[in-house]
């Protein structure tokens, strides 16, 4: 299992879902984060997520397969 941090930058209050799987690389494009989302692939705080533009805060967790990220600011 692979754990990540993801920190937000200062001037950031949030990330977007489909942004973050971009980033972080799990998407190669945006169509294929959409698409990794709507598939039901994504849990956010241990909940299926299927909002693509979903708010990331600090505090929050992301789940997919066997990756781990934790939003921190």
């Amino acid at each position: 299992m692979q754990k990540d941090i993801f920190t937000l930058r200062p001037t950031d209050e949030y990330i977007e879902l489909i942004k973050l799987l971009k980033l972080q690389q799990i998407a190669q494009t945006g169509g294929h984060a959409k698409i990794i989302v709507e598939d039901g692939l994504v849990k956010v705080n241990g909940e299926l997520e299927f909002r693509k533009r979903k708010k990331l805060r600090a505090g929050d967790i992301v789940e997919l397969e066997d990756i781990t990220i934790e939003i921190k600011d």
